[in-house]
C-alpha cells in the first residue's frame, strides 16, 4: 500500500462509558477483560484510552496485569491527559494546568503502570504554547513515557502537532463523512509521524446510512477509505464486543487486500 503500514487497534472508550451513534450500555468488567483477551488473541497490538473514558483505564489496568511480560512487551498502550472524569457526575471535563496534567498522569501510571504513548486530550493551539503544558511533558518524561502525542481536533493543533518534532504521534478523527484532516495525515507522514485515526464509521453512523446495503459491505467500504490515505500508523476500532471485533478484523483484512489489489 505505497509503502504505508496501517494496522487496526482498538479503542476503548466503549468499555468505560456510554458512547457512541446509538448509545449502549457498558458492558460489565468481567464482559470488558473476555472483550481484551479475544482482541489479544486476533493480534490487536495497540490500545487506546484515556481518563476520560470513565471505566476504561481501570479496567484495561486490571487485564494488563494478567499479561506475561512476553506478552506486555509486544502492545502499545496509549493514553491521554488533559481531559478528566468526574466520577460523582458521571461526565468528562477539561482541565490543562499542570497540576491537574501531573495529577492525572500519575493516576494512569497507578492504573496502568508502564505507558508508552501519552497524548495531550482536547488539544487547542493556546494549550500548545504553554508553560503548564511544557512542564507536564518535562514530568511526563521523568516518569518514563515513551513518546508523546496530540489528540487533535482542529486544523491549527494539527498543523502544530506536524511541525514539532517532539510530537511523534497524531490522533485526529476520519472518515468518509469527516475529511479535513486529510492535508494533516499527508504532512505527518511526510514527516515520519505515527498517525491514529479514529472514528473510521463516524461513531457507527456510517454503517447505519444505507439500509440497502449490508454492514459488512459499509465497514469494509468506511475502512478502504481511511486505508487510502496511505499513513503509517493505526485506525481505532470503538467496538466492544467481542463478536463484533472479530467481524472488524476480517473485514479490515478484506479492505486491505481489495486496496493492495486495487492501489489506486
Amino acid at each position: 500500500m505505497q509503502n504505508s503500514n496501517i494496522e487496526l487497534a482498538c479503542g476503548l472508550i466503549g468499555i468505560g462509558r456510554v458512547w457512541g451513534f446509538k448509545e449502549t450500555a457498558v458492558p460489565s468488567e468481567a464482559e470488558a477483560i473476555a472483550f481484551l483477551d479475544s482482541a489479544l488473541v486476533q493480534s490487536i497490538g495497540y490500545y487506546d484510552t484515556a481518563p476520560s473514558y470513565g471505566l476504561s483505564e481501570a479496567r484495561l489496568g486490571k487485564w494488563l496485569r494478567t499479561l506475561t511480560k512476553e506478552q506486555r512487551s509486544k502492545i502499545t498502550i496509549a493514553t491521554k491527559f488533559g481531559e478528566h472524569w468526574s466520577e460523582p457526575e458521571g461526565k468528562a471535563f477539561v482541565d490543562h494546568t499542570y497540576e491537574a496534567l501531573r495529577t492525572s498522569l500519575d493516576q494512569s501510571i497507578l492504573r496502568l503502570g508502564q505507558i508508552d504513548i501519552l497524548q495531550l486530550h482536547k488539544t487547542n493551539p493556546a494549550v500548545l504554547k504553554s508553560d503548564d503544558l511544557k512542564r507536564a511533558w518535562d514530568y511526563a518524561r521523568e516518569k518514563g513515557v515513551k513518546k508523546l502525542g496530540l489528540s487533535v481536533s482542529d486544523i491549527e493543533s494539527g498543523e502544530m502537532a506536524c511541525q514539532d518534532d517532539q510530537y511523534e504521534v497524531i490522533q485526529l478523527p476520519f472518515n468518509q463523512q469527516n475529511t479535513i484532516f486529510a492535508p494533516i495525515i499527508q504532512e505527518a507522514t511526510r514527516r515520519g509521524k505515527t498517525v491514529v485515526t479514529n472514528r473510521p464509521f463516524n461513531m457507527g453512523e456510517a454503517v447505519h446510512k444505507d439500509p440497502t446495503k449490508t454492514k459488512e459491505y459499509l465497514e469494509q467500504e468506511a475502512f478502504e477509505f481511511v486505508l487510502r490515505q496511505f499513513f503509517n500508523g493505526f485506525i481505532l476500532t470503538g467496538t466492544k464486543s467481542r463478536d463484533h471485533l472479530v467481524e472488524n478484523v476480517a473485514t479490515f483484512k478484506k479492505a486491505v487486500a481489495a486496496i493492495e489489489e486495487k492501489p489506486l
